[in-house]
């Protein structure tokens, strides 16, 4: 019995376990697997999944293209649990475990389409520099009333005063405290799951909230963001509400974002490369920077992945519309906080929060990574708002999808097969929501066009 596997074994024993939840992240970052006894999941060998699952859309369809990108006979992965993933289940009935597993084709080759494995090879670049990516997330969600109609507009919760906002509460104390019971039980199911989360904030939305997380290792907190997202969902159905991840949910309320401070260190000495001896900003931070203006547009379908995503990238509603970037300034898409030397970074702030972490992280990783390798050039620092400049990334899930395989580099960097699989489902989203006629197109159309 391997390491992994004894640990795993011992972990499940101490803890009383009596059921496994085996956890893999599809292509739109929601949590696909099976339920295994857990007196049968170490004896009945690994796992195994109909690799397909992995390219399901957000609605659970399948692209026409769908048998261009797995086996025509719907083969099965491997699925290895990792042990670091461990982590208790606080709102189970039952001791209940939840593994994330790595998924292998059967010839034991990591899956080219599994979004965990694409992550993975946009760090192994890393590794072979001698490099290692840092990155804290910070993600953004709403508290919204239980809305069982699809056709009704979402509303605030009432808190514990009997009422809903009505007005910006940003970093309100005492907006937080209209929900204490809640944010109590979201930390304590985090205390138990080891996840990392740091402040709490509320943020400007009505019944909008922000949690920090720790800095670490890029991997780590895709997993941790992976799993918190679900923890806050199932803390808010304790309490009658919904908590959701839309990047803009509500019409009239700021939207909600996942940004991603990243810095690199050498991976031998801890050394942040982005700044030097003499406390200024290195070559390497700056075509890091320039690599981010450079791919965002050809990624941009990473960062804001449905159909909603687009509705927070609008002007004057605090979210990037260009590729500026500047020194603590956050109307621009690439912030550089104030900081001490030693933890000098850069905020990306293009990213929802409805975003696949793995994916995210890897393109805001692999962008940096493309500009360093080919010592591209920012542009001059921006001062003032940017949001008075020209909008410079697609406004439509279509359009960002159709600079997704412009350059042959990040062509080389995620695979060409997942680009394509991507793009597919993707496009079978749009395609889907296009079809759909809005409640405005009959107001303002039916009878005056």
């Amino acid at each position: 019995m391997d390491t992994d596997t004894q640990a795993i074994k011992d972990w499940l024993k101490q803890h009383q376990i009596s059921e496994v939840e085996c956890l893999v992240p599809d292509i739109t970052g929601n949590a696909r697997g099976k339920f295994i006894p857990a007196n049968q999941f170490l004896s009945r060998g690994e796992p195994r999944l109909p690799e397909s699952i992995l390219i399901q859309s957000v609605t659970g369809e399948y692209s026409d293209d769908h048998w261009d990108f797995v086996e025509p006979t719907d083969a099965d992965m491997v699925l290895t649990p990792d042990a670091t993933t461990m982590r208790l289940v606080p709102w189970a009935r039952e001791p209940t475990a939840q593994i994330i597993h790595d998924c292998h084709t059967q010839d034991g080759k990591p899956h080219p389409l599994a979004t965990r494995n694409v992550l993975r090879n946009v760090l192994d670049l890393y590794a072979a520099e001698g490099l290692t990516p840092v990155i804290a997330p910070e993600m953004e969600f709403y508290l919204v009333s239980k809305n069982i109609d699809p056709d009704n507009v979402l509303v605030p919760p009432i808190g514990r005063s009997g009422r809903a906002e009505t007005s910006r509460m940003s970093y309100s104390i005492d907006a937080v405290s209209e929900f204490e019971d809640f944010v109590e039980d979201m930390y304590d199911f985090a205390e138990l799951q080891e996840l990392q989360v740091d402040a709490l904030i509320h943020e400007n939305g009505a019944g909008q909230m922000e949690i920090n997380f720790e800095h670490g290792d890029p991997l780590f907190l895709a997993d941790q963001v992976f799993t918190f997202k679900r923890t806050v969902r199932e803390t808010a159905h304790k309490y009658g509400m919904y908590a959701t991840f839309m990047a803009k949910p509500m019409q009239s309320e700021p939207g909600s974002a996942m940004h991603i401070h990243q810095s690199l260190v050498r991976s031998d000495s801890g050394e942040n490369i982005f700044i030097d001896s003499k406390g200024e900003h290195t070559a390497e931070f700056m075509s890091y920077i320039a690599g981010l203006q450079r791919y965002t547009p050809e990624l941009i379908s990473l960062y804001a992945p449905n159909v909603n995503s687009y509705r927070r990238l609008a002007p004057d509603i605090a979210a990037p519309i260009n590729l500026n970037w500047g020194y603590d300034n956050r109307t621009t898409a690439f912030r550089v906080p104030n900081s001490p030397a030693a933890a000098t970074r850069v905020e990306n702030r293009f990213p929802g929060a409805d975003v696949n972490p793995y994916l995210a992280i890897a393109a805001t990783l692999a962008s940096g990574y493309l500009g360093m390798k080919g010592k591209l050039k920012p542009s001059d620092p921006h001062h003032g708002t940017a949001n008075d400049e020209e909008i410079e990334v697609a406004r439509t899930l279509e359009e960002g999808l159709r600079h997704l395989q412009a350059s042959p580099e990040v062509e080389k960097v995620f695979g060409d097969l997942f680009l394509r699989a991507y793009a597919a489902v993707k496009r079978d989203e749009f395609e889907e929501f296009n079809r759909v006629i809005s409640s405005w197109e009959r107001e303002h159309l039916l009878l005056q066009v």
